[in-house]
């Protein structure tokens, strides 16, 4: 069992990295990767602030000499992409010597005004207001904003692993759109062929399912399907916060993708994936 999507104390996660290690040792892992919130240029309370960003990094390392060869440590970020704000992947892959990286979308850039659409966390209400103060309530122009933004980060940044893909469903809830429309599917087929031509591997997180945010994984089986017939990789992962959570829902993920077509590959660079 792996996980690379992990977050400690060190942004928006409980515990130290340690109990990670230990709880990912008791529960058989073979490989844990910590990928904490890479900081951002602006006030909040989910990424690594700037000045703890050298220490994060030095703490993973120490794990790896204090774990391995039992479990296999890897040093990564889960970096946000906001055009023209956030810094190139690239400065943190140098800075901090990664193993790898997560991209994500969690705050989406209007291209009108400054404010962004702040897609994640477990306040609804915050999704219904960006979608008004950024769009106007212009449900596909939002959408269509947030899937653009996906796809130019894996042309521009080429990160190893795409985080929870179509995360804008999340508190959508099926109120604005269903995922079923034809621009809908264009969007992710545009998306999907960019992660094709790149090759990024694909996450499949199971964190909206046990928080019971949503009723299916990060992405869906719908777009799991489309990801099998184009042979793109996909990895696993909990998206853990706690390190109790490092497990969750990563067997009912590997009977998914493997009733899908999905069978278990060699190290895809050092990520365990399915093909």
């Amino acid at each position: 069992m792996v996980n690379y999507h992990t977050h400690t104390h060190f942004c928006d996660g409980s515990d130290n990295p340690a109990e990670y290690a230990r709880e990912a040792l008791s529960a058989g892992f073979s490989d844990l990767g910590f990928s904490g919130h890479a900081p951002v240029p602006f006030s909040n309370g989910f990424a690594i602030p700037e000045d703890r960003l050298s220490a994060y990094c030095e703490e993973i390392l120490e794990l790896r000499q204090r774990f391995e060869p039992s479990l296999k440590i890897w040093l990564g970020l889960e970096i946000d992409y906001i055009p023209g704000v956030t810094l190139p992947f690239d400065t943190f892959r140098k800075y901090c010597n990664l193993d790898y990286v997560i991209g994500s979308v969690h705050l989406v850039k209007s291209g009108i005004k400054d404010d962004f659409w702040f897609i994640d966390g477990p306040d609804k209400s915050k999704y219904d207001d960006g979608l008004l103060t950024c769009f106007d309530n212009d449900i596909r122009a939002a959408v269509t904003a947030y899937y653009h933004q996906v796809t130019e980060m894996v042309i521009n940044e080429k990160p190893d692993i795409l985080g929870h893909c179509d995360k804008i469903r999340m508190h959508n809830a099926g109120r604005y759109f269903t995922g079923n429309e034809n621009w809908y599917q264009l969007l992710i087929d545009e998306m999907l062929h960019a992660v094709k031509e790149t090759g990024v591997i694909i996450e499949v997180n199971s964190r909206g399912l046990y928080k019971k945010r949503s009723d299916d994984f990060f992405p869906t089986t719908a777009i799991l399907k489309k990801i099998n017939k184009l042979n793109i990789p996909i990895t696993l992962s909990s998206d853990a916060h706690r390190p109790e959570e490092l497990t969750l829902g990563l067997s009912e993920a590997k009977v998914l993708a493997e009733s899908l077509g999905f069978t278990p590959s060699n190290d895809y660079g050092m990520i365990k994936c399915f093909i």
